[in-house]
């Protein structure tokens, strides 16, 4: 292999590419498995067996990577979202509280009454979208949805 493509081209492109990669899947560990699934590949296609341990190097740099990208996706995130009402709940809640629950019936209430207004809270989030749903009636009413 080119010394040139082995020590500069392959980790620069591995660590933009992770950063890429993580931005989509949102997933280190799969990030980094993905890289090392298409590092084995080539590795055994174009180079010899010497080429697995720099496919173990390039992995080990996309994790990193990976987990970087991810603190700071999270904490940008985070920080959009410090001046708004974004419901923050985590996966582990399954139970509402009565205040939650209350909430939840009165937007539905409000939709089913016609009152299509969408108080989502936090517009500038890029995690809330407004889905318009028509019924059998003909009426259109307003659905708030937030990504967890």
């Amino acid at each position: 292999m080119n010394t040139l493509l082995i020590y500069f081209a392959l980790p620069i492109a591995t660590i933009i590419l992770a950063v890429v990669l993580e931005k989509i899947l949102r997933c280190p560990i799969l990030t980094a498995a993905t890289f090392f699934a298409i590092y084995l590949i080539v590795a055994f296609a174009v180079f010899d067996a010497t080429a697995l341990v720099f496919v173990i190097i390039y992995t080990i740099i996309a994790y990193i990577t990976a987990i970087i990208a991810e603190f700071f996706f999270t904490r940008c995130r985070k920080k959009m979202c410090t001046n708004c009402n974004c419901n923050q709940n985590n996966n582990n809640d399954i139970e509402l509280s009565n205040e939650a629950a209350q909430n939840i019936a009165n937007r539905v209430a409000n939709i089913l009454n016609g009152n299509n207004n969408c108080s989502c809270g936090c517009n500038s989030n890029n995690d809330i979208a407004t889905v318009n749903v028509r019924n059998t009636n003909g009426c259109q009413t307003t659905w708030c949805c937030r990504r967890k």
